[in-house]
């Protein structure tokens, strides 16, 4: 009887995900759900809508004072919603 070396479900579900091309659309995914959790809720109140497009992800502030903050964090923020995900998915906000 020959031994097969087992696999995690992670890695499998990983490497289907990749070949079928669904692996950067979900991360995509995960990125917008992230970002109350990253801005906290006093910023995403004012949050009007979060798109993702060309690996730049596209914020719509209502309020001015907060649209600032936030473009002075967006390094930051850009650090912080690619180790939320896990991989390398935002090289860009857009906050206006």
């Amino acid at each position: 009887m020959r031994y097969v070396k087992a696999k995690s479900i992670t890695e499998l579900l990983g490497r289907f995900l990749r070949e079928e091309g669904l692996e950067t659309p979900l991360n995509e995914y995960r990125v917008i759900q992230a970002w109350p959790l990253v801005v906290g809720e006093p910023f995403s109140q004012y949050t009007k809508s979060v798109k993702m497009y060309n690996q730049t992800l596209y914020v719509e502030i209502s309020h001015p004072v907060v649209r600032q903050e936030l473009l002075m964090r967006r390094t930051e923020l850009l650090e912080q919603l690619n180790h939320c995900v896990g991989a390398h998915v935002v090289y860009d906000i857009r906050i206006s």
